[in-house]
């Protein structure tokens, strides 16, 4: 028996990196998979390259609340059910001090990286009572130690973990396990913005400093985050809940 067979799982960011890389380990260990995100085009691109008949995807965003409720309904319309929900979208906004930061742009990445994420526990919930579930979040190192000018980023991922701990206490008795990814950095497009961000017109030379820095001397590949993800969605995490995993090759050690 392959590792997720019979299990439905709903991945955000599904366009992206990350999301795209654990669709298909997943759907290799006998998962389906119904993966979403605003990216129309990214997603059709996702379906062609893994070409499965258990890949589904909708394109949704993750702030309007409608739409988040109809990508959770129709994952249950897969199979009744809902097994994993890899709650992964979220988005980096810009490289600012406080005062200098659009109000606008600290709202998107807000809703993105905080609203979204809640409406997504508060849809998928009823679909996975009694199912030996599986909650997991995509946070960040940056939600567990500060980085100046990406207050709100900060903000929704140390608010990721907090959400996870509440689900933590309200999942339980409904045997839903609740844990936290928490990657930095990722050779993966956010971490090229946040470097041109922090170091303009330098990203290699930053990439290179950083990667010296850091204990196992390179930056994580989507696939690391893939790897933890089959695990905390898999049978063999049965018993962790509410743990933070930091995912950083030893850069907070």
């Amino acid at each position: 028996m392959k590792r997720l067979e019979n299990k439905t799982v709903i991945i955000t960011g599904g366009a992206g990196g990350i999301g795209s890389a654990t669709s298909k380990r997943m759907i290799d260990k006998g998962a389906k998979v119904l993966i979403t995100d605003l990216d129309e085009d990214g997603l059709k691109k996702v379906s062609e390259e893994i070409n499965s008949p258990d890949l589904y995807y909708i394109t949704a965003d993750v702030t309007a609340e409608k739409q988040v409720k109809v990508y959770a309904e129709e994952a249950k319309w897969l199979s009744g059910h809902v097994d994993v929900f890899f709650n992964n979208t979220g988005t980096e906004g810009e490289v600012k001090p406080l005062d200098e930061y659009s109000l606008d742009l600290y709202n998107t990445v807000i809703a993105v990286n905080l609203h979204g994420v809640y409406y997504g526990l508060r849809h998928v919930f009823p679909f996975m009572k009694g199912k030996d579930g599986s909650f997991i979040i995509t946070s960040s190192v940056k939600g567990m130690t500060g980085k100046a000018s990406v207050l709100p980023y900060v903000a929704g991922k140390y608010t990721n973990n907090g959400m996870m701990r509440l689900e933590v206490l309200e999942g339980a008795p409904n045997k839903i396990r609740v844990n936290t990814i928490n990657p930095e950095p990722v050779d993966n497009p956010m971490m090229r913005s946040l470097e041109e961000g922090f170091t303009p017109g330098e990203t290699k030379a930053a990439k290179q400093y950083l990667e010296k820095s850091m204990p196992l001397g390179r930056y994580a590949k989507n696939e690391d985050i893939t790897a933890l993800a089959l695990f905390l969605a898999s049978d063999e995490s049965s018993f962790i809940t509410g743990t933070v995993n930091p995912t950083e090759g030893g850069m907070t050690a």
